[in-house]
């Protein structure tokens, strides 16, 4: 009996420290949430709140009620999702600070498809306190993002980064300096050097096509075709005319009129209108969006590093930029 009751205790006492170690699995086990998509004329997401613990997985199930959508996940490398209709798609996240987060759809799903974005919420500790950030340069600068910027000086041929690196290995000093050529468009930086340099006018445009090609990082002309053909090509077009399927019914950018009615985007086939454009402002137009025209915003879509990205490629639409060798 002796023995019988030491053997019970034992067991007693392996069972009671099991519990926390049971609790930990248990409540560390993915909450299932199933998600419908839908075009936004028929409801968009079906939960435009997601609510999650940190560390704790969030398993989501996926299906349309319509056409096909996908689901991502702002400012992250992850790869969207696809959503088929009749199908069910399955994926797990777990975040490991307590924040807001935004998912949104990759797929060209109608005209308000910019519309189909959801806030996933977590709770717990607070992470601890992190630098100030530094606000975006369009910001600091005090740009006004809805005036009119067209180039008064047109290229005779279009600039080309190649040409200028045939002509020499070294840059003026005026295109050494990353924030100047940031602050500045490419007519202007242009001025800068047409006034201390002995080039020509096309060799003072490729010099500045140089300048801008050392701006992004590794990788960012795949980068940003890749973003801009998932996510502006519907609307601004593929050769950037401002074209897309889904504005075309829509009139022509006006100024004057700004913020009565939605239009269709600029037209970066027309020099003037991206060489008058600094990154800064195109920047900012990509952070905060196209107000009074129907463009959306992207800031908390985008990381920082992928808007700079399409920045450059966006210049790619009128100067020949090249990555670094």
């Amino acid at each position: 009996m002796e023995k019988l009751a030491k053997s019970l205790v034992a067991v007693l006492i392996l069972l009671v420290a099991a519990v926390p170690l049971l609790g930990q699995q248990i409540t560390a086990q993915p909450e299932t949430i199933e998600l419908r998509a839908r075009m936004p004329e028929n409801g968009g997401w079906s939960q435009e709140f997601i609510y999650g613990q940190v560390n704790v997985p969030i398993k989501l199930r996926m299906t349309s009620d319509d056409v096909v959508h996908s689901f991502a996940l702002g400012q992250s490398s992850r790869p969207s999702v696809e959503i088929f209709p009749g199908k069910f798609s399955e994926t797990e996240l777990t975040f490991d600070q307590a924040g807001e987060y935004t998912f949104y759809c990759t797929r060209w799903c109608g005209a308000n498809h910019w519309r189909m974005r959801g806030t996933i919420v977590i709770e717990g500790p607070a992470a601890a306190a992190q630098p100030t950030s530094v606000p975006p340069l369009f910001l600091q600068l005090g740009l006004d993002l809805d005036a009119p910027h067209l180039a008064q000086i047109i290229p005779p041929n279009r600039p080309d980064t190649a040409r200028a690196r045939e002509r020499t290995n070294a840059l003026p000093d005026g295109l050494t300096d990353g924030d100047t050529i940031w602050s500045k468009s490419p007519e202007a930086l242009w001025k800068d050097l047409k006034a201390d340099e002995a080039l020509d006018d096309q060799e003072v445009w490729d010099m500045v096509a140089w300048g801008l090609s050392l701006q992004g990082s590794p990788g960012w002309l795949a980068q940003g075709r890749e973003l801009f053909t998932q996510n502006c090509l519907a609307c601004h077009g593929e050769s950037g005319k401002g074209d897309g399927v889904m504005v075309r019914d829509l009139p022509p950018m006006n100024h004057d009129k700004m913020g009565s009615e939605a239009t269709r985007p600029p037209d970066f086939s027309d020099p003037a209108v991206l060489l008058g454009a600094s990154p800064a402002l195109l920047e900012g137009k990509i952070i905060r969006g196209g107000m009074g025209t129907g463009m959306p915003y992207w800031g908390n879509i985008f990381t920082s590093e992928q808007i700079r990205s399409l920045v450059l490629y966006l210049y790619s639409f009128q100067i020949e930029l090249e990555e670094r060798p």
